[in-house]
């Protein structure tokens, strides 16, 4: 079993930065490609970065490359969202996700549309 949860989120202006964390625990190979989502008001849950750490592979969707930077700490325990120039479109609840898959390419985007794995309860960014 796998529990997740996340903090670090809060209101900021447009072109501020916050930074996400994640904190893990649980069976490590059942949260070996983690992941960042998030539920914009009235809309869908949508993946924005993932990571799987052991060969260092990250992944962005276009929206959020270049501002946010998806890390993991190297005992695998905490996740972070670093999010810098923040739009007012960024405004969302975050979620954390969990996954055990057999390669990085099961991490990637085209992977994200899958509901598999652990969540966390999710926190709020607001950018105005």
């Amino acid at each position: 079993h796998v529990q997740l949860v996340e903090s670090g989120g809060g209101s900021v202006q447009a072109g501020g930065s916050l930074r996400l964390s994640c904190a893990a625990s649980g069976y490590i190979r059942a949260r070996n490609c983690m992941l960042w989502f998030r539920r914009a008001p009235g809309g869908k849950r949508v993946g924005v970065a993932s990571i799987y750490p052991s060969r260092g592979t990250t992944f962005y969707d276009d929206s959020v490359k270049g501002r946010f930077t998806i890390s993991q700490d190297n005992a695998q325990n905490t996740l972070y969202l670093q999010m810098d120039n923040l739009k007012p479109e960024d405004t969302a609840v975050y979620y954390c996700s969990a996954r055990g898959v057999p390669s990085d390419s099961l991490c990637s985007p085209d992977h994200w549309g899958s509901d598999v794995g652990y969540w966390g309860p999710g926190t709020q960014v607001t950018v105005s």
